[in-house]
């Protein structure tokens, strides 16, 4: 066994440390590739040569951060799974089948590869901040800021995406619990592997501290719908920040930070920086993936696809498009009763194939080069939405979420017990939540974050129990590559 654990403990800082490194390897020469350095260190010397080397360097941090055990597709189809919008068909262990059971365990193969993606990609975005800074003369002042904060923005992206997951809840004690290996120096060696965790509060103080660094230093847009899309900007720091603090519960943060880019009263409106606004059309986000209604996403192409099963289409279409890993539970929201036919999200992103709905919001055949959505605005909207029926501005709130559904369905009217009382507003608005973001990773994450019970789910033969906020199942446990490897856990 102690063997087993050296083997396990090499090979895994050798592969966290191999996915960290500059991306720039051109650099390398026979000298080098004959006299590697020792351990899992290897020579910066040129990876900061030039302000053409630092963008390169820049453009890695989001190429590891779409990793598809990670935001290219894994991270999406887990939140996804766990909640109860979907039955596993195939009961393919290597597509999430434990995790849509509620068993999985620290040598559950999702359990290590997220982590293991996760926190290759925070180490190469701690090491590119000590290059920066070790080479802040070799690039325009301007540019170093804004390259630090975009830097700062995805570290909080990616310690949000793994405290939600592998930690219990803020809402439970208020972030007392233990968190994450706060992990923020550039390692290249394991001299500094073993690292205790810090609380969820800990780790949620840091996520702000780079949230509102990355708004400082962000710009307020780079002039090109691509870019405004596939990179941070100012109002995307601004939108993260909705999230994170929606899930401390923290509602009147929540209000003022949606108050800087959402304006209006029926339609809404960012009033600086990049426009963002819902589209007209529901559908159009997910066949033109640069309006500006996409926040921030993670871009795909033939020649940069997700790789073979990460892909949000290979799980959630039906064949011939996809594989139809998952389809729609019969009892969950798809058949709610206040999400009807005539809703244009239905209309555009629910199909039947052989008796079962599925989703086809995504719906880019193989290699499925789907961009990946982490924040459009209608999440931002719903954010402020629940956020001001919690803190019993109701006008708005009703504004907010009517926008959301009007969009998709003009002639609805919600049922007059919906807004009859501040809990009825809250309840309908996470029913919107889960029909307007249905297939892009928020179920697990509002259930969790509600202290709610995962429900129950039964098909194809198969079921999976409810597991309540006090069950250890409630949240993903330490994966097994981390405790063999960190002596201070």
């Amino acid at each position: 066994m102690k063997n087993q654990n050296i083997k396990v403990r090499k090979h895994y800082l050798l592969k966290m440390a191999f996915l960290a490194l500059p991306f720039t390897f051109a650099a390398c020469d026979t000298e080098d590739m004959l006299n590697p350095v020792p351990e899992t260190s290897i020579s910066d010397k040129n990876a900061f040569d030039t302000p053409e080397r630092i963008i390169g360097q820049v453009n890695g941090l989001y190429d590891a951060m779409k990793d598809g055990q990670y935001y290219g597709g894994r991270i999406v189809v887990y939140n996804e799974i766990r909640g109860e919008e979907w039955i596993n068909r195939l009961t393919n262990g290597v597509t999430g089948l434990q995790t849509w059971q509620q068993n999985v365990q620290s040598g559950t193969n999702e359990v290590q590869n997220l982590w293991g993606a996760a926190y290759a990609a925070i180490n190469r975005i701690n090491v590119f901040l000590q290059g920066l800074e070790d080479n802040k003369a070799k690039i325009d002042p301007t540019l170093y800021t804004q390259y630090q904060a975009e830097a700062k923005f995805l570290r909080a992206v990616a310690y949000h995406s793994l405290v939600t997951l592998y930690a219990k809840p803020y809402n439970a004690d208020n972030g007392a619990s233990p968190g994450l290996p706060l992990r923020l120096q550039a390692e290249t060696t394991t001299a500094n592997n073993d690292l205790a965790r810090s609380t969820v509060a800990k780790v949620y103080e840091q996520i702000l501290k780079d949230l509102n660094d990355a708004e400082a230093g962000l710009p307020l847009t780079y002039g090109s719908a691509v870019l405004n899309t596939t990179r941070a900007h100012k109002n995307t720091a601004i939108a993260m920040k909705t999230r994170v603090y929606l899930h401390m519960g923290n509602y009147a943060k929540v209000v003022s930070e949606a108050q800087k880019i959402v304006s209006g009263t029926t339609s809404f409106t960012a009033p600086t920086g990049v426009a963002h606004a819902l589209q007209a059309d529901v559908a159009l986000p997910f066949t033109n993936y640069t309006t500006t209604e996409s926040v921030f996403s993670m871009p795909m192409s033939d020649l940069d696809a997700p790789g073979t099963q990460n892909q949000l289409g290979y799980y959630f279409n039906a064949a011939p498009v996809g594989n139809g890993e998952y389809y729609l539970n019969a009892a969950g929201i798809v058949n709610d009763a206040q999400w009807p036919a005539t809703d244009a999200r239905k209309v555009n992103f629910i199909v039947t194939a052989s008796g079962n709905k599925y989703l086809k919001k995504f719906s880019k055949p193989s290699p499925f080069t789907d961009y990946v959505p982490v924040i459009r605005y209608s999440e931002v909207l719903l954010n402020y939405a629940e956020a001001a029926a919690r803190t019993n501005d109701m006008p708005k709130a009703i504004a907010l979420v009517s926008a959301v559904r009007k969009r998709s369905d003009a002639a609805y009217v919600f049922p007059a017990t919906s807004f009859a009382t501040q809990q009825a507003l809250v309840d309908a608005i996470l029913k919107e939540r889960r029909i307007e973001l249905l297939g892009e990773g928020f179920r697990a994450m509002d259930i969790t974050r509600t202290l709610q019970t995962f429900p129950e789910k039964t098909g194809s033969g198969l079921n999976a129990p409810a597991v309540a906020p006090s069950s250890t199942d409630y949240v993903w446990p330490m994966p097994n590559s981390e405790l063999a490897t960190n002596k201070a856990l």
